[in-house]
């Protein structure tokens, strides 16, 4: 019940690591009792299960480090089940973030958004920067790059760009989504469209409309979209 009870999903690992433990704990604790109580010195015992622990340790070091590992991310909690990371180690070509389904005591497991189990050791992910998405909110900025040509009208391209970001529902309208100059191309002038979102999980599919929906906006307006063009002089001798 009290598992029912809480809200945070943490408390749910940490009491499945506790019922792993303390079912060994308290068998090894029972069979040393028994054997003082029937007269046995338990003491080499002890000194035997010592020396076995330490070669055991020595044997298993990567594991005990996952083991460690896997204690730290529960104590430091850089993420929590459900939520959505980084994947740094997914296969060339497929999504490269997902949504953590379990801590383990060796790994954890992350579901990519191609549906893909990815389990990563736990001391791997310490050494690593995580990226968290939804840790403290669902919602994020996206900035999305978009070039124009030097000779086009900008505020027209300004003002179908933010009007394609405000035809996605999805869009938070306050604060509203702004349109920057980044930089002077070497043949475009470099916008960014920088707007806040109501769900992360919705990143892909935000850039994707935008962008779609922009290039179609351009087109019927005449607004050029550039691509990198060379001027060749042919000088003739005299």
């Amino acid at each position: 019940m009290l598992l029912k009870n809480t809200e945070s999903k943490i408390d749910d690992i940490v009491f499945e690591l506790l019922a792993r433990f303390s079912g060994f704990i308290i068998l090894a604790t029972a069979v040393i009792i028994s054997l003082d109580l029937l007269g046995l010195n338990v003491v080499p015992f002890i000194a035997g299960a010592g020396v076995a622990g330490v070669a055991i340790g020595f044997t298993a070091k990567d594991t005990l480090s996952n083991l460690i590992a896997g204690i730290l991310l529960i104590i430091d909690r850089p993420f929590e089940v459900g939520d959505r990371i980084e994947v740094w180690s997914a296969p060339a070509g497929t999504a490269t973030w997902g949504d953590v389904i379990d801590i383990g005591l060796r790994a954890t497991k992350i579901k990519t958004t191609d549906n893909i189990v990815i389990i990563i050791p736990n001391n791997e992910i310490m050494v690593r920067d995580i990226i968290n998405y939804t840790t403290i909110t669902e919602k994020i900025r996206l900035r999305i790059n978009i070039g124009i040509a030097y000779d086009a009208d900008m505020q027209t391209a300004k003002d179908i760009i933010l009007n394609v970001a405000d035809s996605a529902e999805w869009v938070a309208k306050e604060p509203p989504p702004v349109v920057v100059v980044r930089n002077f191309g070497d043949s475009s002038v470099d916008l960014q469209l920088r707007g806040w979102i109501d769900d992360a999980r919705k990143r892909m599919r935000t850039i994707s409309t935008i962008t779609d929906r922009v290039k179609t906006a351009f087109d019927e307006q005449g607004i050029e979209i550039p691509y990198p063009k060379r001027d060749i002089y042919i000088k003739g001798k005299i």
